[in-house]
């Protein structure tokens, strides 16, 4: 018999409905009868004692929010009786200790990557091209107009090819051939636009270069094409000061051309066109060769999550983080607004306590920024986070948290910089899905895992974006976007470590090249900087 309810952490008082219950229900849980008082959906949370106002409610053995009025034993948590509510955080307060996973059965596996001079090594072999300010935008589609034609070849859209069906009248003329041909068999071209590099305050252009030279460093790109104007905040000494700053010895092919000291966009285009093709056949001989599983640099990201995301998804990804950390890969968790609620843990997780200091004060500083625009983290969960059962932040929170498994963490980083240290890494960045993943991207991850259980098509650029859906009705509705399903967990048909074992699998086919992400086959290329400032 399937099971109805919940509890994720044994300290919890509340549980999660696995299935649609109806009011009037009597369902057994942990040796009493529950008496179903609301109309529940699955996902949801249902009390699993009565609530006087302003008790606290429990959920990952954690603080997640206090009762705004009574809530009786068996009632559904809804956004009117809950409201968010979080630990204080006072530093580290205890002393921690990790038992590392058994990884003996992956010691020895490697993965198929790109091995670059500094040791890195990418899953992808891409030139990118991107401009530094957004003047150079037209140009950059310019020039991804011709080289997508010419180099990839890309096969018509079915919608393309549905015009051209119309615009001839269904006839013959209409069925030539939309077979899809590279040039080069060995190398992706990528192309990047953005809305920054001018306006706004200097510290966004400063962000925005070390950004940009981060996804330069990024082991997954070959070389890059950049576009500059020359009169802009983001000045070209400004980028190469922040690739000199990730890697002094960086040694690939960087084409840096200025309009303004060009003259005619023909000019500067012919000259492009020209010198990019040629770096592009030479990095077209880059092969794959075998690399340790210590060379993965993996993003954890949720996005369009559900009230199953926290169970069965992250904790997933939490497991796959525990193994990389234990192969000495790394794992990088992002969205610091998404981490409100689980400071502590992550605190006492700390290597360092200089670390645990400066993961405080960037949450802190953020939140501030977020509250003086008269807003704040509370308000973070979406409409359709809070439709399927993620009813406060730090319930989403303490559910986001999981991705980044028990291992400890190794280093704290700032928006814009570059991991460093193997082992889990936290990133500060934005909830926002797609400004996070460009941010991890650009910090280097060379893989993201990326879980959902509403369904979202994000991909990147220049990194393999592996979409985790929760829960098995998202994976059928929507098997164009999804690349692995998580549901076997809510059925109890697997255990989280053996849905790890089947990730990490996935994960190393796609490092490979043997399988290329649904966002890939898309051509889903989502790339937005974080503006932390304020437009002047």
């Amino acid at each position: 018999m399937q099971k109805k309810l919940i509890k994720v952490h044994p300290t919890d008082n509340v549980a999660v409905a696995l299935v649609n219950l109806k009011a009037g229900d009597i369902v057994s849980f942990e040796g009493e009868e529950i008496n179903i008082l609301s109309h529940t959906k699955a996902k949801h949370k249902i009390a699993l004692e009565t609530f006087e106002t302003g008790a606290r409610i429990i959920m990952y053995g954690v603080l997640v929010g206090s009762a705004n009025n009574t809530i009786q034993k068996g009632d559904l948590l809804t956004t009117e009786n809950v409201k968010h509510q979080s630990e204080k955080v006072y530093g580290r307060t205890e002393t921690f200790s990790w038992t590392p996973p058994n990884v003996d059965k992956w010691k020895d596996k490697t993965f198929l990557g790109y091995h670059r001079e500094d040791g890195q090594v990418g899953t992808e072999n891409v030139w990118l091209f991107f401009p530094l300010v957004f003047c150079e935008n037209r140009n950059i589609e310019i020039l991804k107009d011709v080289f997508e034609k010419e180099l990839l070849k890309q096969k018509a859209n079915p919608y393309q090819m549905l015009l051209r069906s119309l615009v001839n009248n269904g006839g013959e003329e209409a069925l030539v051939s939309n077979d899809s041909v590279n040039v080069f068999d060995n190398i992706d071209v990528k192309f990047v636009t953005h809305p920054g590099g001018c306006g706004a305050i200097r510290q966004d252009s400063e962000s925005l270069a070390k950004l940009l030279a981060g996804y330069v460093n990024n082991p997954n790109v070959a070389g890059a094409t950049v576009l500059s104007l020359g009169c802009q905040n983001l000045q070209i000494n400004t980028f190469k000061n922040a690739l000199d700053a990730i890697n002094p010895n960086l040694n690939k092919p960087v084409l840096i051309f200025e309009q303004q000291q060009m003259g005619t966009i023909d000019n500067m285009l012919t000259t492009v066109v020209k010198e990019s093709f040629e770096a592009i056949r030479k990095a077209n001989n880059a092969k794959r060769e075998p690399a340790p599983l210590s060379k993965l640099k993996v993003g954890l990201e949720c996005g369009g999550s559900d009230g199953f995301s926290g169970i069965s998804a992250n904790p997933t990804l939490g497991a796959v983080s525990d193994m990389l950390a234990a192969l000495n890969g790394t794992a990088i968790l992002s969205e610091f607004p998404e981490l409100c609620g689980v400071e502590q843990e992550l605190v006492n997780r700390c290597v360092h306590d200089k670390d645990g200091e400066k993961f405080l004060k960037l949450m802190k500083a953020y939140e501030k920024t977020v509250v003086d625009a008269g807003s704040g983290f509370d308000m973070n969960p979406s409409p359709g986070n809070i439709k399927d059962g993620l009813i406060t932040d730090a319930m989403k929170s303490a559910g986001a948290a999981k991705k980044g498994g028990t291992s400890p963490v190794q280093d704290v980083l700032d928006y814009g910089e570059y991991i460093t240290k193997p082992g889990l890494n936290l990133l500060c960045t934005p909830g926002n899905d797609v400004e996070s993943t460009t941010a991890m991207v650009g910090a280097g991850a060379n893989v993201v895992l990326f879980t959902t259980g509403l369904g979202t098509p994000t991909g990147n650029p220049i990194a393999p974006i592996i979409k985790v859906s929760s829960n098995t009705e998202l994976a059928e509705k929507m098997p164009d976007i999804i690349d692995i399903e998580t549901g076997a967990v809510i059925r109890g048909e697997k255990t989280i470590e053996e849905m790890a074992d089947d990730m990490l699998e996935f994960i190393i086919d796609v490092a490979s090249g043997k399988i290329q992400t649904k966002a890939k086959l898309l051509n889903q290329n989502d790339f937005i900087p974080w503006r932390r400032g304020v437009s002047l």
